[in-house]
């Protein structure tokens, strides 16, 4: 297969391809591994092969909107070509998905990191999706190339959250800032801040509430945790990460569009990406709200939280069937 080969052959080397082959097994087991039946079962693309294309797609949890639009695209693009081998469908599938992510432009899965200045990345999210073990694994990664970190506990709120951020901050090896529970959000940020100025910090990673039970209770309590982060350090914070379960499928898109309105978010990390056939989520949080995906969590180990690749997530989807 032409676009296929050419996509991953030239990245034959790539440490992390193994991850998203065993990491998406799931997703490819239960769901794509019926498409390879399905493209192959036909000799003609028909209105019912296409019926059938839809109903896969939207079980690996794509999104209506996104999987409606794409399948009618490949449809125009299958009868304009008269494209009529199964190959070559596949093919199409897979080139098509892959213009869909990137919409013909340059995704970085980069943070905003530069040297010589305080990195502020503030994290946001429902509760139970894995904030605090993605604060843990991305201070990881960074105190690996060299970088000062501190993790602050902005969210005050929950039972235990303080407790847990701290036990990561002592895994990992890295400084933590905190104050009692039920403290003022914004004022724990603040003092971290000052903190993180005097002693030279690199990277400040902040956890913050992720109470959605009130929309406008929660706008306003990242408007003045932003006001405060803006004032104190400008064009901060650099990143706003969205973490997400995975395993929720589109109640994760849900949570995505909620908090868009109420923050801007700059990226998205997708967890737990190993443990569901739900992985065409990123697909539908790409289309949908134009947000790229920063990571996704591939495993439980510390390592296991990968930059996000399109040709590896697709690699993912697709290895051992195409």
């Amino acid at each position: 297969m032409g676009f296929f080969n050419s996509l991953f052959n030239k990245k034959e080397k790539k440490l992390n391809r193994e991850k998203y082959r065993i990491g998406m097994a799931k997703t490819r087991n239960s769901v794509f591994g019926s498409l390879k039946e399905l493209i192959d079962s036909n000799s003609k693309f028909d209105d019912d092969f296409f019926d059938e294309l839809e109903e896969i797609f939207i079980m690996a949890d794509i999104g209506v909107n996104t999987v409606v639009k794409f399948v009618a695209h490949l449809r125009s693009e299958i009868e304009l070509n008269k494209t009529e081998s199964s190959d070559d469908v596949k093919d199409l599938i897979v080139e098509e998905m892959f213009k869909l992510y990137v919409k013909d432009e340059i995704v970085s899965s980069n943070l905003d990191i530069l040297d010589d200045r305080l990195n502020i990345v503030l994290f946001v999210g429902v509760n139970g999706v894995g904030k605090t073990t993605t604060i843990g694994k991305i201070a990881y990664e960074y105190l690996n190339k060299g970088k000062k970190v501190m993790m602050v506990a902005g969210d005050t709120f929950r039972a235990g959250a303080i407790e847990q951020l701290k036990i990561w901050s002592e895994r990992v090896k890295c400084s933590f800032y905190s104050k009692e529970e039920g403290s003022d959000p914004s004022s724990v940020i603040y003092d971290a801040i000052q903190l993180a100025k005097e002693t030279s910090v690199d990277l400040l990673l902040i956890d913050t509430a992720g109470r959605l039970q009130n929309k406008i209770n929660l706008m306003k309590e990242l408007e003045k945790v932003n006001k405060v982060i803006g004032r104190e350090v400008p064009e901060a914070p650099h990143e706003t990460l969205l973490v997400i379960d995975a395993t929720t499928g589109q109640n994760g898109l849900v949570q995505a569009k909620v908090f868009n309105e109420v923050t801007d978010i700059t990226g998205v990390v997708l967890s737990k990406l190993d443990g569901t056939a739900k992985g065409g989520i990123a697909l539908g949080i790409k289309d949908e709200l134009n947000i790229p995906i920063k990571y996704v969590g591939l495993g439980e180990k510390i390592e296991d939280l990968e930059p996000f690749d399109i040709e590896e997530y697709i690699y993912g989807l697709f290895a051992d069937i195409f």
